[in-house]
């Protein structure tokens, strides 16, 4: 018997030229997309695809010789989807979205706002925290998707895909620092002027002390604070230099209210990532948002 999955996953692949990002596109594992191309590859008994350093490549024996006729298979079988899809109004039901407050406000609320015009009949539940109990939430079946900060360890439980947004933290001063912004400082020079970072429990803070520890440079803050906002209030009032992503201070920063300052060495790129849980069957109206979200982005 035909396994379609084992057939799209082959598809994906070779659209894709990568492992990492068919695992992506089909929101499941890497492992198991390897595991997939290797059942079909036993069932044919060739090999479909060439490993090289530039990712898969269909091989010239197997999979170029399937490849133009799984795409036009599949392509049928998803104008048949499609025309089930065309007798339903909408989809309907309740997705309920985790994500920090500053994640919905910068990344996801245009989004929510696009995908609630075209389903107006599914309700959408915001559930805001930080990562770390945003991630709990989702295992504990209280969100069903999540919107979280990397880096983050890896749970057995749940699949991570990453790269959503990019986030490129920044050092910034107000107006009473702004004699910094015209030259490069060293990290170690941050030393001389108050500091304000988030909390320690946040991933942002977290990854910055990594960051620092990596490069041995040890940076205590005068003040620490639980959210972007505040940050940027103490920061313009003059209190210290604060660090935040620049794509949470443009509007800031092309007013003149903030200045980012440049380091040597630069802060690292962060991002942030989607989670859903890996054995809980994903409703239609949340493979209507993930499709939806997946095609935005």
């Amino acid at each position: 018997m035909v396994n379609l999955e084992l057939y799209r996953v082959f598809y994906t692949v070779a659209k894709c030229g990568s492992l990492t990002k068919a695992a992506e596109a089909l929101y499941i594992s890497q492992p198991a997309v390897s595991q997939s191309i290797k059942q079909l590859e036993n069932q044919l008994g060739v090999s479909l695809f060439n490993r090289t350093h530039r990712g898969m490549e269909l091989s010239a024996q197997g999979g170029k010789l399937i490849f133009a006729e799984v795409e036009r298979a599949l392509g049928l079988f998803q104008a048949a989807e499609n025309r089930i899809a065309e007798t339903k109004e909408s989809a309907t039901g309740v997705i309920r979205i985790g994500a920090s407050d500053t994640i919905f406000e910068y990344f996801l609320a245009d989004k929510i706002v696009d995908f609630h015009e075209r389903f107006p009949a599914v309700k959408i539940e915001l559930m805001a925290d930080f990562t770390p109990i945003t991630i709990e939430k989702l295992k504990a079946d209280e969100c069903d998707v999540a919107f979280v900060n990397l880096p983050i360890e890896e749970e057995a439980e749940l699949s991570l895909f990453g790269n959503c947004m990019r986030l490129n933290d920044v050092f910034v001063a107000g107006e009473k620092y702004k004699e910094l912004a015209d030259a490069p400082l060293s990290l170690a020079k941050l030393r001389k002027y108050p500091l304000i970072f988030m909390d320690k429990n946040t991933i942002a803070r977290k990854s910055l002390d990594n960051y620092l520890d990596a490069h041995g440079v040890s940076l205590l803050p005068a003040i620490e604070v639980g959210s972007w906002e505040l940050m940027k209030r103490l920061v313009k009032k003059g209190m210290g230099i604060g660090v935040i992503p620049r794509e949470y201070i443009q509007k800031q920063l092309l007013d003149g209210e903030l200045f980012a300052l440049s380091t040597d060495p630069s802060l690292p790129t962060r991002s942030v990532g989607m989670l859903l849980p890996k054995n809980k069957t994903v409703s239609y109206a949340l493979h209507c948002f993930i499709d939806y979200f997946h095609k935005e982005n």
